[in-house]
This record gives C-alpha cells, sequence and structure tokens, in this order.
C-alpha cells in the first residue's frame, strides 16, 4: 500500500520518472492554469485534425463517470481533503487511462488531453501534497509526445475566469485552504500557487511553453506548426 503523504516514506521516497511509449499511436497534452486559454487552443486543434481527416480521441480531467457521484457528493458536502481530492482524480484519470487513453495509443490514434498528469503535480502540490507521493500515484502513465504549456500572467488569467463565472466553487476557489475569507481573493492565491507549481515543472518535463496572451489564431497556428513537425500526422490519416 501507497505511503499517505506527510508520512516519513512518501516524503523521503524517490520520485518516479514518466516513462516514454512506444506505442503506434500519440499523446498531446494541453496543461495551465484556468484562464490561460489552454482549453480553446486544443479544442481548436482537434477541429483542425478532425477536418483533415486524422485518427483523433478527445479526454479531459475529471470526466470519468466511475468517480462522478462520489466527487459530487464530496464537493457538495465539502468532505474533501487535499489527500482524498487528489486520490479521487487519481482514480478518475487511472479510470480514462485504461479504458481510453491507453487502447487507443495502442491502436494507433491521436489522442488530445485536456490536462494530464501534471494538473495533480500542480493543483495537488499547492494543497500540500508531496511530489514523490504524487509521482508515485502516476507512476503508470506514458510520456506524452507533446505537452503544451500555455502561460498567461496571473491576473489576466484570473481576469478571463471572473468574466465567465457568476460564481466561484468552493473547491475551484482552493476555499478548502483558508487562504482568505474572500473567494475571489482565494482564488487568485490558489492560482498563484499552482502557476508557481507549473513553472518549475517547464524543464524537466520538457513543456512547450506557448504565450497565452498571445491572439487565438497565432497560438493556433503555433501548435499547428509544432504538431506537424513533431508528429507524422500522415500515421493517423483515415484516407
Amino acid at each position: 500500500m501507497m505511503p499517505a503523504p506527510g508520512s516519513e516514506t512518501a516524503t523521503e521516497a524517490k520520485p518516479a520518472k514518466i516513462a516514454s511509449h512506444n506505442y503506434p499511436g500519440a499523446l498531446v497534452v494541453v496543461e495551465g492554469i484556468d484562464g490561460s486559454g489552454k482549453s480553446t487552443q486544443l479544442h481548436l486543434l482537434k477541429r483542425w485534425l478532425e477536418v483533415g481527416g486524422y485518427r483523433t480521441h478527445f479526454t479531459e480531467w475529471n470526466s470519468s463517470p466511475l468517480v462522478a457521484t462520489a466527487t459530487k457528493r464530496g464537493k457538495k458536502r465539502r468532505l474533501l481533503t487535499p489527500v482524498t481530492f487528489s486520490l479521487i482524480h487519481a482514480t478518475d484519470f487511472a479510470d480514462r487511462y485504461e479504458r481510453q487513453i491507453l487502447p487507443l495509443l495502442r491502436s494507433g490514434h491521436l489522442v488530445l488531453a485536456d490536462r494530464y498528469v501534471y494538473t495533480a503535480y500542480a493543483r495537488d502540490g499547492a494543497r500540500g501534497c508531496p511530489t514523490p507521493w504524487l509521482r508515485n500515484l502516476y507512476r503508470f502513465a506514458t510520456q506524452p509526445d507533446i505537452t503544451f504549456y500555455f502561460r498567461a500572467p496571473l491576473e489576466i488569467a484570473v481576469e478571463r475566469i471572473l468574466s465567465g463565472r457568476p460564481r466561484l466553487k468552493f473547491y475551484e476557489a482552493g476555499a478548502d485552504l483558508a487562504l482568505s475569507l474572500d473567494r475571489v481573493e482565494s482564488f487568485r492565491i490558489f492560482q498563484g500557487m499552482i502557476l508557481e507549481r507549473y513553472d518549475q515543472l517547464i524543464e524537466s518535463e520538457n513543456f512547450v511553453l506557448m504565450d497565452g496572451t498571445m491572439p487565438v489564431h497565432k497560438l493556433q497556428q503555433q501548435m499547428r506548426e509544432i504538431v506537424s513537425a513533431r508528429i507524422d500526422l500522415k500515421r493517423f490519416s483515415t484516407s
């Protein structure tokens, strides 16, 4: 059994390294704080690939029906501690990985993932879960072929989210961490903590850094050029 975060074994454990894969498929991931523009760009890329006739599959963070009910109940009753929050998301990811991502990589699909294990490294790390524990928790996951990291200044990203949200949710705002009595300020502090964690991963995880302040069409053009240069798209053509 894996030791709980905060235990001596967990904190002293050597971090697991994500292994590269040799499957016929390819995995493209987008990461970034809320409001960085990553989801918009991935959907545009998905549409472009589909129009081009390529075998693609889209998956996103926290979308497995396996744990949806438990997650909803835990959030509603505010029962989730940083550890239980992390374990629920890990279960969600493991289910999608075993049922969707891995089989599709083996069958030669181009898998597009809106958030991957790095979201857990950043968010759960900001909530206090030790990095070695998190890396060992997700050690079964394969390394993406490309990980785009959309980075936008904190204030710009936060403003984007606040302009489209009538009310911030409790866990979304990091209110469980008692960062501030004001939920908006709590959200801003929490996102700053996550951003700092992401920045620490840029070099070690070979992130492709994308300027989230650039115009949408220019960012998308860059994204398409990088995907075309690094992945042999002809392998995924349905024609």
